[in-house]
Order: C-alpha cells, then sequence, then structure tokens
C-alpha cells in the first residue's frame, strides 16, 4: 500500500483537507464487518483528537461491526469520564445518542488483568537491537483488548521524543498500551543513551526495539500520524505504522526542531495547561536541555503543576532526580526501583557525572510550580517561587544570553554545531 499524505505548503492544513486525507485513506481498507479499534493519545499531546474521532465515525461507524477507541495513556493516569468526553469533544448527551455503540478506553499498564503476553523477544535480540546495552530478554506485553479487534489504527501526532527519538506509530504500543516489563526495558535504554543524544533522532535502539515487538501483535495494523502544533497540523499521512510514522518523523524534524545561533545561561520555559504534573512537564526539560550552557540554570515555569508524578510520585521522593551514572554507579541501592522511575529522573536532571561520592549534574534545574520548596530540595532540583517571576524579565534577552520559551516542551531546541543537527539514522 502506497503512503497517503498531505502536507501543508503554507500555514496549516484545514479541516477539509484532513478529513479528505482520511478519507481517502480509509478507503484503501475494507472495514465492511470488521472489528476496529483507534489508538489515541492521551491529553498530554497536541492533537485534534475530536477531529479525528468525528471523521472516522463518519466513514466507518455504519460500516464496521464494532469501532472503538483506547487511549494510548503508557503510565499516566486513567481519564475520568469528564475528561474522556472532553478529550473526544463530546457532550454526555451527544456520546449517548449518537456514539452510544462507541467504547473510550482508558488503557490500564497497572492491571494485570487488562493485559495479555504474545511473546518475548529473547536476550540475544535484546543485545543486538540495542547494542549491547540491555542483555536481557523482553515480554512482550499489551492490552488484551487488541486481541477482539480485525483492524487496529493509529491515529495521533509525531514529535521528538527523549526515549524513543521521535514519538508515534509503534510507540503507541509500546508503552501506549503496554504492560510495564516493556516500558521499564525501554525507557532506561533511552536513559542509557541520554535525552540529549536520542531526542530528534530518527534511527535508534528503541525504536528498534519498539519494531520488533509490534511484529508480535497478530492484528493488522495502520497508522495515521500526524504533525501539529499548537496552531495547526502540519502534515498527516497514512499507512503502516512504520512507513507513515517515518514520513511524519521527516516532517517533525523540520517543524518541530530549532536551532539556535548560541548557548544560554538562563533559559525558561513555560509549561502548556496541558501538562498537570512534573512527569509529564519534564518535557521542557528534555527540549530545551541542550542550549543551556555548562553550569547554567533551566528554569522549569508551571504555576498550575502541585504535583511530581500522580502515578509515581512517592517513588521519585524517594528516589529523586540524578544524573545518569548516580544510578549506573550504585547499582545494588537502586535494585528495586523500577526503570522507568530512575529513566525519567535522569531524564529531568540532565547530564552530568558521579565521581567519588560526588554528584556533578551540568546544569541546575529550577522548579517555578506549586511544588512547595521543601519537597523540591527532597527530590534534588531547585526552587522558585513562582509568584516572584515576571516573565517579562525573560523575554527578549537572547543576546544576553537569556531564552524565554511559551509553550515547551514540544519543540527541541539544538545549537547549530550539536552532532544531532540534520541526524536521521
Amino acid at each position: 500500500m502506497n503512503i497517503i499524505e498531505k502536507t501543508a505548503s503554507h500555514g496549516f492544513l484545514g479541516e477539509h483537507e484532513i478529513a479528505s486525507v482520511i478519507s481517502e485513506s480509509m478507503s484503501q481498507l475494507d472495514p465492511d464487518g470488521r472489528r476496529v479499534l483507534v489508538i489515541v493519545p492521551d491529553t498530554t499531546r497536541t492533537a485534534p483528537v475530536p477531529l479525528l474521532f468525528r471523521c472516522l465515525c463518519d466513514l466507518l461507524l455504519h460500516r464496521a461491526e464494532k469501532l472503538d477507541f483506547l487511549v494510548a495513556l503508557g503510565t499516566h493516569p486513567p481519564l475520568s469520564e469528564e475528561a474522556m468526553l472532553t478529550h473526544f469533544g463530546l457532550s454526555a448527551g451527544e456520546k449517548a445518542e449518537r456514539y452510544g455503540a462507541v467504547e473510550l478506553m482508558n488503557h490500564r499498564w497497572d492491571l494485570n488483568g487488562d493485559l495479555t503476553t504474545l511473546g518475548e523477544i529473547p536476550a540475544h535480540e535484546v543485545s543486538a537491537l540495542s547494542d549491547g546495552l540491555l542483555n536481557e530478554s523482553i515480554p512482550v506485553q499489551l492490552n488484551r483488548r487488541i486481541l477482539n479487534y480485525d483492524l487496529i489504527l493509529i491515529a495521533g501526532p509525531v514529535f521528538p521524543h527523549e526515549v524513543v527519538g521521535f514519538s508515534g506509530g509503534n510507540k503507541y504500543f509500546f508503552p501506549g498500551i503496554a504492560g510495564p516489563d516493556i516500558v521499564h526495558a525501554t525507557h532506561w535504554l533511552g536513559a542509557l543513551l541520554t535525552n540529549t543524544r536520542i531526542n530528534g533522532t530518527k534511527k535508534t535502539p528503541i525504536r528498534d526495539v519498539m519494531d520488533r515487538a509490534a511484529s508480535f501483535i497478530p492484528v493488522e495494523k495502520k497508522c495515521l500520524a500526524l504533525v501539529t502544533t499548537h496552531s495547526g497540523v502540519k502534515g498527516i499521512f497514512f499507512g503502516s505504522p512504520e512507513a507513515a510514522w517515518s514520513k511524519a518523523a521527516d516532517l517533525s524534524a523540520v517543524t518541530h526542531i530549532q536551532y539556535t545561533d548560541r548557548l544560554y545561561h538562563t533559559v525558561l520555559g513555560v509549561a502548556p495547561q496541558m501538562y498537570d504534573d512534573l512527569w509529564v512537564a519534564g518535557k521542557v526539560m528534555y527540549k530545551l536541555e541542550p542550549v543551556v550552557s555548562d553550569n547554567g540554570r533551566l528554569i522549569i515555569y508551571a504555576p498550575h503543576i502541585s504535583e511530581v508524578s500522580y502515578t509515581h510520585g512517592r517513588l521519585i521522593d524517594e528516589t529523586g532526580y540524578h544524573v545518569r551514572d548516580y544510578f549506573l554507579k550504585q547499582p545494588d541501592r537502586f535494585k528495586g526501583t523500577p526503570r522507568a522511575v530512575m529513566a525519567h529522573s535522569t531524564h529531568v536532571r540532565g547530564t552530568g557525572v558521579f565521581e567519588n561520592g560526588v554528584e556533578k549534574p551540568r546544569i541546575e534545574v529550577i522548579l517555578a510550580t506549586r511544588i512547595p520548596e521543601i519537597r523540591c530540595r527532597k527530590i534534588n532540583l531547585g526552587y522558585m517561587n513562582y509568584r516572584d517571576v515576571i516573565l517579562s524579565e525573560y523575554q527578549n534577552r537572547e543576546n544576553e544570553g537569556i531564552l524565554f520559551v511559551e509553550n515547551a516542551g514540544e519543540t527541541l531546541y539544538r545549537h547549530q554545531h550539536s552532532p544531532g543537527k540534520g541526524q536521521k539514522g
């Protein structure tokens, strides 16, 4: 099947253009009498989920035997009924009257009864795929609901990503609707390679592991991959998860990566409202770390955030935020800590060294949130009272070495001479 694609020649695609591509894409399928499951992103990604939902329902609901939607939450908390309706752009009455046959479902990574094991990637394959960084077998465990359908359609955006390089494609399976083992393994592999090496790189060992894991899925898989910004949709691609993602990643590289001609001693990133805890607002750090100079500081400004992680907060309180080698050089101390938690910890803390029992991060990471100062210090991060932050004092001062970024977290900033520039694998 050829890739069906549409990119904006200038500006953004209109809703009618997006709907037209979706219509053409669905015409390539044979949905009659088939059970179709659509996997969509959660609320922490910029995506036109209501438009995707309505287009797909209009095209498939009267033809498919069953049409349902599953939110790829990974380890994020499940959406409430109200939040789910808002995410899909529905009122309770409209859902009941017009879309009553359509199930809107949360993925639950933490409920064994919701999961099924499809197989196992043997240790020698994992070692080969990870360039020897991981030498272990990985169970391929996914949401068991996928086995109730004849066709799985991934529908969601692609962005630079700290764990896999670029999100999207088979990442909607792993960790999107996966069990804990492969989540921990892939996130730790990304941490071993570090955010600054992985983020915005198209071909990565983690992507190879995810693509191999997806080959175990015994259901036909297709993908609508979008490249989106806060202002609109730049492009949409339909095909296999691998092919559609590849096209979208190329467009994302020119849409979501911004090169600067200098490094900055102070960077303030404003976290958007869709990041409701530090677990996801850490993306501000992931996308801006590469342009902070040595011994500089990165400020995550998010007055709406009061929690470190709704899912993993207790573990992070115990572990704190540290550079990668802090964990690698003390394996016995952290052998019981989930690796996805350690990976998140290293990504937020950034690069650095741990020598002779002393941790030396490359930069300072400061929280300007509602998280109390005592907790910020406990988890090894800096604190700034958000009430004292005057945003205008950080704006338009690039020539002084100060960078201000609105809606931080989806656009990756790189120094123009960074090793990753132009890298596609």
